[in-house]
């Protein structure tokens, strides 16, 4: 347990010894400099993204990045907006999502089938959105 500055505990829910409100902090500007690229229609890679975070630190390739990125890809598109997600990718190699966007997009029900239809599909749907938003 881990105690704020007003000397309240702050549960973990997660597993990454990280307070539930540290997390929140964090997935919230996670999610808000993922839509700023996205409206640009632009993406961002791992590395790039964890050096733009500052409420908390993320390393770009650690378990905690993905499990983030997972939360904010499953609520994006509970809410409609797509998986958006889909714009962090690697920085050099395929230069796609890692391996985890796909697994993510499978259980949310996508055809995984052909992973570049589907990347670039998802890919337009996240980027139109934001950029009319």
């Amino acid at each position: 347990m881990d105690i704020d500055q007003t000397g309240m505990a702050n549960k973990m829910a997660n597993y990454f010894d990280i307070a539930d409100s540290d997390w929140q902090r964090g997935k919230d500007e996670m999610r808000e400099i993922l839509r700023q690229v996205a409206a640009r229609r632009a993406m961002i890679v791992y590395s790039e993204l964890s050096n733009e975070m500052k409420s908390i630190q993320i390393e770009p390739f650690g378990l905690p990045m993905s499990e983030m990125l997972g939360e904010i890809a499953e609520e994006e598109d509970a809410a409609g907006r797509g998986l958006l997600t889909v714009i962090v990718v690697h920085k050099s190699g395929d230069m796609e999502p890692g391996i985890g966007f796909y697994d993510l997009a499978a259980k949310r029900g996508r055809d995984t089938s052909d992973k570049l239809r589907l990347w670039v599909t998802e890919l337009h749907k996240v980027h139109d959105y934001w950029a009319n938003a």
